[in-house]
């Protein structure tokens, strides 16, 4: 078995304590908490000095991972999800039990979800955590950071542990809101929003019914 390294285990002890890290993406370097741990999460907030009235998007450590904890997301959901994920994008989605309510205090019945697509260390706490919380590791209006160097001091002063995985493609994810009739691009970013378009218009629709009023 390969020895977890020192950094990430670190991280991973850091997030399950309900204390802050900063942990890399497939796009860039994030600013994370436990993605369970409501007062973690305003811990983010605080640490970044960010409102909380800004949504902020779940991180989830795969597509299964995500339907399992989100699992009333209606059929047309599922299919975006499935067609655009894992990969660069943050998809707004229905979100009709309003789970994990207090990263979007106006839109509670809306959630923002990723699946980064990225192997390596940032998967490794992921992975172990199955959710985080996680937002770019910059203070309102820097630069998006590629590489541990680019953080904010301020925040890595104000986390645990920071997991170093080198240069990052340093562009942040494209945000799709899929709550409307007709998808939506709120900011193109490292998947271009004709491929995702594309995608989308190519997804078979999921019928799936959700947990709860699936037949037995």
């Amino acid at each position: 078995m390969t020895p977890v390294r020192e950094d990430v285990a670190a991280a991973i002890a850091a997030l399950r304590a309900g204390r802050l890290a900063v942990v890399p993406t497939d796009t860039v370097y994030g600013l994370a908490a436990d993605g369970e741990n409501e007062a973690a999460a305003r811990a983010l907030y605080a640490a970044k000095g960010r409102d909380r009235v800004q949504p902020t998007a779940v991180l989830f450590a795969s597509v299964e991972v995500l339907l399992e904890r989100v699992p009333e997301l209606p059929g047309d959901a599922v299919a975006a999800v499935r067609a655009l994920l894992p990969g660069p994008v943050t998809l707004v989605l229905p979100n009709p039990a309003r789970r994990y309510g207090w990263l979007n205090a106006e839109r509670p019945d809306a959630l923002g979800v990723r699946v980064p697509a990225a192997a390596g260390p940032g998967a490794e706490v992921l992975g172990a955590l199955g959710t985080l919380v996680a937002t770019s590791a910059n203070l309102p209006g820097g630069r998006d950071p590629r590489r541990v160097a680019d953080v904010a001091p301020e925040l890595v002063a104000a986390v645990e542990a920071v997991v170093d995985a080198g240069e990052l493609p340093g562009t942040p994810s494209t945000v799709i809101d899929l709550t409307g009739a007709e998808p939506r691009i709120l900011r193109e970013g490292a998947l271009s929003a004709g491929e995702a378009l594309a995608r989308l218009a190519a997804a078979p629709t999921d019928r799936r019914l959700p947990a709860e009023a699936a037949p037995p």
